[in-house]
C-alpha cells in the first residue's frame, strides 16, 4: 500500500481583531465567513480554489504580525486588483517586478504580511511553453 501524502488545506491566523479580519478577507479577497455556534474559530472559505483561513482568537501574550509567513494571493492582473482594492481602502506598497511576474505587499488588520502576485500565472505560461 502506497504512502498517502497530506495536502495543505487550511491555515490558522491568530488575531485580536476578529471582526476586522473577517471584513478584510471577505471584502477584499471574496472569502465567505462561517462560524459554528459556540466555536471560537471563524472559518473563511474561498469562493474558488485556495486555502481555507481559520481565524482564531489570539491570547493576550501573543504578538500580532510576528510570524514569519506571508499569505500570497494569486492574481493575474495585479495592477487591476490593486486599483480595485485601493478604491475600497486597502493600500499596497510598490509593485515589484520579478522573473516574469509582478507582486505587491500589504498588511491585514492584525499586521500579517500579505501579497498579491502574478507568479502562478507566469509559471503556468512557462509550463505550457515547455509542452
Amino acid at each position: 500500500m502506497g504512502l498517502i501524502l497530506p495536502s495543505l488545506g487550511r491555515i490558522i491566523i491568530y488575531t485580536k481583531h476578529m471582526a476586522e479580519m473577517v471584513e478584510f478577507y471577505c471584502g477584499y479577497f471574496g472569502y465567505a465567513s462561517r462560524q459554528i455556534e459556540g466555536d471560537r474559530i471563524v472559518e473563511l472559505c474561498p469562493q474558488g480554489k485556495g486555502l481555507t483561513i481559520l481565524l482564531h482568537p489570539a491570547s493576550k501574550a501573543q504578538k500580532e504580525g510576528q510570524a514569519l509567513i506571508k499569505l500570497v494571493f494569486d492574481v493575474e492582473d495585479v495592477a487591476g486588483f490593486i486599483r480595485s482594492a485601493e478604491g475600497k481602502g486597502l493600500k499596497f506598497g510598490s509593485v515589484h517586478r520579478a522573473d516574469g511576474y509582478v507582486f505587491a505587499n500589504a498588511k491585514d488588520p492584525s499586521n500579517n504580511s500579505i501579497s498579491v502576485s502574478s507568479r502562478a500565472f507566469a509559471l503556468l505560461k512557462t509550463d505550457r511553453a515547455g509542452e
